[in-house]
């Protein structure tokens, strides 16, 4: 288990469904976020049960606050491959009584430390949602730099958005 200050990682255990069902279905949670169709919760229950294991391209867990031991978010590298040292980040915090707490900054500096120490990852990369400011502040407070941008390749609430792609190298994380 992945420890910090303010959260620890730890795998998605089957009881985790109800939740991400519950912030899947929040607009407001899911407002920068792909979020698919709607799902039942049997759905979402049968999705999770399926889920795969982790594994070196696909790592997944659940963020949990150390005070409360509540899960609030959840965290995944994706898409790694050693021969490219490179990885795709996704995260989110579902609970949003825990925004602005710094729950997110610790969980996506613990993640990257796990992708370069562990994985021996290169670069991480990410996008983001240009008006998704809250996130934007996390990523570059991180280390994130912006590489790319996707023009109006987001749509949400009638308006189009432009992606912004970050992308974090080994030894660019600010600790």
């Amino acid at each position: 288990m992945l420890i910090g200050n303010l959260v620890r990682f730890r795998p998605m255990e089957p009881g985790d469904a109800e939740a991400l069902w519950r912030w899947n279905s929040d607009p407001e949670a899911m407002r920068w976020l792909d979020d698919g169709y709607p799902e039942s919760l049997a759905q979402a229950t049968a999705r999770h049960s399926e889920r795969e294991r982790n594994f070196y391209g696909h790592v997944l867990f659940g963020i949990e606050t150390i005070a409360e031991g509540r899960l609030i978010g959840l965290v995944r590298l994706s898409g790694a491959e050693p021969e490219t040292g490179d990885a795709d980040l996704d995260i989110y915090i579902g609970e949003k009584d825990c925004w602005g707490r710094g729950y997110g900054t610790e969980a996506t500096r613990m993640i990257c430390r796990y992708g370069f120490a562990k994985m021996r990852l290169h670069r991480i990369t990410l996008w983001v949602a240009e008006a998704n400011a809250a996130a934007i502040h996390v990523y570059k407070k991180v280390g994130f730099v912006e590489e790319g941008r996707a023009r109006e390749a987001f749509r949400r609430d009638g308006d189009w958005h432009d992606l912004i792609l970050m992308g974090l190298l080994d030894g660019e994380l600010d600790a």
